[in-house]
């Protein structure tokens, strides 16, 4: 008798207890509660011939985008491929096909694999959740709506229990478009069915981010605090989370608010990964614009961020924010170095990376080191420059919008206020008036 997960699809295993605990790791990776690795070390025990928990232990390190643990990416990858090879499941073989391209750095195709996946398999949610990110981290806006929209139908049962957590990724994808009424009642919607769901709350944060309702946002994520952010909740989205909490706080000019959120998420004894980092890179570069003192924080967190020369390259979201780092820390000529040898890897390992870190990237780099430089009026026109492309970097418009706040900077120290103003002015019809808003105009009048 063939045995299959609790979304129907065949799987390669005979062992319930395998699969067991497999849906838990599945549960965790969409959720962000703790962290999946050790539901698929119980999987892999009780049937360590199954190669879906070994293709799951790949993804979800691989999703970190984290050079620390790339190694045992690679190792539990090849594993995963060695034992569906023998695997009859397509479902599980194709699996593995997409995690090969991520592994070589070759997200844009592994979105194509997906893409196709998910045509075949529209209830699949672990292709789903790791289709998702990965869009995300290329910044491809319309994949992120579109993707999920393509499955919705196949979704419509409101007693499955992942529901909603597809309906959070949804909700975030109309965001991103632009779609911010849908997005936020997809949001709320997801969360009245099931309050432990990180990404919808998150999807509504960033509704109200676009549209500047920062007293909203800081009310909403307090609120939702104890799905996310109190200390026992263990959840691996909270840094992100407080990182939108902290730009509400900037939002409303209170830096006071901005700076504990930050030691309560993202200080350097309380990150683990890239993803946390460059979120704390982002948001000490956003006060350092505003000219707030932030002490020694960017220093503990370069000391305390491993930088790994040898994973240049695969992401220029992710190398933008180590030099953001070692400009902040008063590394300018580590910073430099860092632009030079981040766009050289890029080109070298070619794909879809090299094409945006030529485009955008490099420019982008040498525009902030001349930034710190106080060269504003150099800055201001490399990094005008690639605006309008910044969404190949990856990441969302909210982590863009870095690039807008040091465009306004540069323009309020240097000689482009008309254009700062043109700037301000365009981002004015999508945001309500907000304090920050009000100080850039005033100091781009002076």
């Amino acid at each position: 008798m063939t045995r299959r997960d609790r979304r129907g699809h065949a799987v390669g295993t005979a062992s319930a207890d395998a699969i067991d605990a497999t849906e838990q790791a599945l549960w965790r990776t969409m959720s962000f509660y703790g962290t999946p690795i050790y539901d698929l070390d119980a999987a892999i025990a009780a049937d360590p011939a199954w190669s879906l928990p070994h293709t799951m232990k790949a993804g979800f390190l691989l999703s970190l985008t984290e050079p620390s643990v790339a190694a045992d990416a690679h190792v539990a990858l090849e594993e995963a491929a060695h034992l569906a090879a023998s695997d009859p499941d397509p479902r599980e073989r194709s699996h593995v096909v997409a995690l090969q391209r991520i592994a070589t750095g070759d997200w844009l195709g592994a979105g194509e694999a997906w893409r196709s996946h998910l045509d075949r398999w529209p209830r699949d949610a672990l292709a789903l959740q790791w289709a998702h990110l990965f869009d995300f981290y290329r910044g491809d806006t319309r994949q992120l709506r579109d993707r999920i929209a393509a499955v919705l139908p196949h979704w419509r049962d409101e007693s499955d229990p992942l529901r909603p957590f597809v309906i959070g990724l949804h909700a975030f994808g109309l965001e991103e478009n632009g779609a911010y009424d849908a997005a936020e009642a997809e949001g709320r919607a997801a969360l009245a069915a099931d309050s432990r769901v990180p990404w919808a709350i998150h999807a509504v944060a960033h509704v109200m981010e676009m549209q500047g309702r920062h007293d909203e946002g800081r009310t909403w994520l307090g609120a939702c605090r104890p799905q996310w952010g109190d200390d026992d909740t263990g959840n691996g989205f909270a840094g992100h989370l407080g990182w939108h909490e902290a730009l509400f706080a900037v939002e409303a000019l209170d830096f006071d608010a901005a700076l504990a959120v930050f030691d309560r998420y993202l200080a350097a004894d309380r990150t683990e990964i890239t993803l946390q980092r460059v979120d704390a890179a982002s948001l000490l570069w956003r006060l350092q614009v505003l000219d707030v003192p932030v002490g020694d924080r960017w220093r503990r967190l370069l000391d305390g961020w491993p930088i790994d020369a040898a994973a240049a390259g695969r992401s220029v979201f992710n190398d933008v924010h180590v030099l953001l780092a070692r400009l902040g820390a008063g590394e300018h000529d580590d910073a430099r170095r860092w632009a030079v040898h981040a766009t050289a890897a890029a080109r070298r390992l070619g794909g879809w990376n090299a094409a945006a870190a030529r485009d955008v990237g490099e420019p982008l780099m040498h525009g902030l080191v001349a930034f710190a430089a106080g060269e504003n009026d150099a800055a201001f026109d490399r990094i005008a420059d690639v605006r309008t492309r910044a969404r190949v970097l990856g990441g969302s418009h909210a982590q863009r919008d870095v690039i807008d706040q040091t465009l306004l900077a540069a323009a309020a120290r240097g000689a482009r206020r008309p254009e700062g103003r043109a700037l301000l002015a365009q981002r004015e019809p999508a945001r309500r008036a907000t304090p920050l808003g009000d100080r850039w105009r005033r100091a781009l009048s002076a």
